[in-house]
């Protein structure tokens, strides 16, 4: 992508994906799934994380799999209030610069 995602778009892409599951999801699956998006490695999304759980934004708790504890990230009510912003101003943001790319036209 030739498109810098800067900080806070990371935070809004990982708090939408942590928001598909009501009961959380693990790490590498984050990854995978931001993936999908954008290009991003595991030592850039766990800051991410780690910054998410520092703001309130996630809650995490560890389960068993395959003998093993697997870490799982869950977005709290806090975090919800923020996606929710980051939707509405993701919104905005798109429908302003697709004004700009395309016309006046919608895109």
């Amino acid at each position: 992508m030739v498109f810098n995602t800067g900080a806070a778009l990371l935070d809004a892409i990982v708090l939408a994906v942590v928001s598909i599951d009501a009961s959380g999801t693990y790490g590498y699956k984050i990854t995978q799934d931001v993936r999908q998006v954008i290009d991003i490695s595991e030592s850039t999304l766990y800051p991410v994380l780690r910054r998410l759980l520092k703001d309130g934004c996630l809650e995490v708790y560890d389960m068993e799999f395959g003998g093993r504890n697997r870490r799982y990230y869950k977005i709290t009510d806090a975090g919800t209030a923020q996606l929710n912003l980051y939707r509405s101003e993701w919104k905005s943001y798109a429908e302003k610069i697709s004004k700009i790319f395309y016309g006046e036209q919608e895109a």
